[in-house]
């Protein structure tokens, strides 16, 4: 599990070559050669059909968009954020004398960018904006191409219509940051993938982001009633506990909804008793997560160490091996998941 805000950057698509190089240079026959020549023409197209410059808009990591927003004058969202719970009378008494401790100083900065990015809304004419909406939709269709900014497509993603904007209010742009996080960290990549796979069944459908919005909104009300101090400060970092612990419920909400074969009637109970969990047992949640990512890491070492070892004998028997792309990986359910 990363420790930082930080996922795995992708490097962006390199520019195509000046010109065509002859074929015997390129080491591709004439049927590849116009294979990619029409690929390329369909980009152009859909470039146009977007109304932007010709050329495939590059994924957007989630430090890039985080240094956006670092960057980007928010005077007026944070204006708008309320970065703790007011409590009065008997309940603040007992909020300071039980209740956790305060977030550091030196970290309030952090929490108050976080609310901030959470009352921004998402704006076309950022292009910063309409490139994290654009690499949400590419890494979870595992899609080369992208797709215009209003359709029906956003519904096959589980937006509620056809403009994933009017789905932010609660969390807005922080909302898509998750997203992207999910999607674009190397080892939540295959969790994110196989969560939105389930969300496609036919009978424990769900629609996959506006689960994630709301998961997110809980993260934000565990982070104002200060539910997570304790790990931030320990760990002296914000956004990557809120990543984490998104990251974490949305696991836990997975693991559940898979064994106990749940639906889509199920979700607001399921979402109750996540809220309950991300306020009072957060750090169980995030060591759930943990235990994931380290199995994981270990189920993906030992898978390579299998397939070097099949490709070399089946490199000396002339056999042809077929490897599993990033679509394909499953995540294992390791006995009966239960909400706490």
């Amino acid at each position: 599990m990363n420790t930082h805000p930080a996922d795995t950057a992708q490097p962006e698509e390199p520019p195509l070559p000046p010109g065509p190089l002859p074929t015997h240079v390129r080491g591709i026959s004439m049927e590849q050669q116009s294979a990619q020549e029409e690929w390329e023409a369909v980009e152009d197209i859909q470039s146009v059909l977007l109304g932007r410059s010709a050329g495939p808009v590059p994924l957007i990591s989630f430090n890039e968009a985080l240094q956006f927003f670092q960057t980007t004058d928010l005077s007026e969202c944070r204006k708008k954020i309320q970065a703790t719970v007011r409590r009065q009378g008997l309940t603040a008494l007992l909020h300071f004398l039980f209740g956790p401790p305060r977030l550091q100083q030196q970290l309030q900065g952090e929490r108050d960018l976080a609310l901030a990015i959470a009352q921004c809304g998402l704006d076309n004419n950022q292009a910063v904006h309409m490139r994290i909406l654009q690499t949400i939709y590419k890494k979870l269709t595992c899609s080369r191409l992208g797709c215009p900014r209003y359709g029906a497509h956003w519904e096959e993603l589980g937006f509620q219509g056809a403009d994933p904007g009017t789905d932010l209010r609660g969390t807005g742009m922080l909302g898509l940051m998750q997203m992207l996080y999910f999607v674009m960290d190397s080892q939540m990549l295959p969790l994110a993938l196989e969560i939105f796979r389930l969300s496609q069944h036919e009978t424990q459908n769900f629609p996959f982001c506006i689960m994630s919005v709301n998961i997110t909104r809980l993260v934000l009300q565990a982070l104002r009633e200060e539910c997570l101090s304790r790990e931030c400060n320990r760990r002296q970092q914000v956004i990557a506990v809120l990543n984490d612990l998104y990251a974490a419920a949305f696991l836990q909400l997975y693991r559940v909804w898979k064994s106990q074969h749940k639906t889509i009637a199920d979700s607001g109970f399921l979402l109750k008793e996540l809220e309950f969990s991300t306020k009072k047992n957060p750090k169980q949640l995030l060591k759930s997560l943990e235990t994931y990512v380290s199995r994981s890491l270990v189920s993906t070492a030992d898978g390579i160490q299998q397939a070097s070892s099949l490709s070399i004998s089946s490199g000396r028997a002339g056999e042809e091996i077929n490897f599993m792309g990033i679509c394909d990986l499953q995540v294992e359910l390791e006995g009966e998941a239960r909400l706490v």
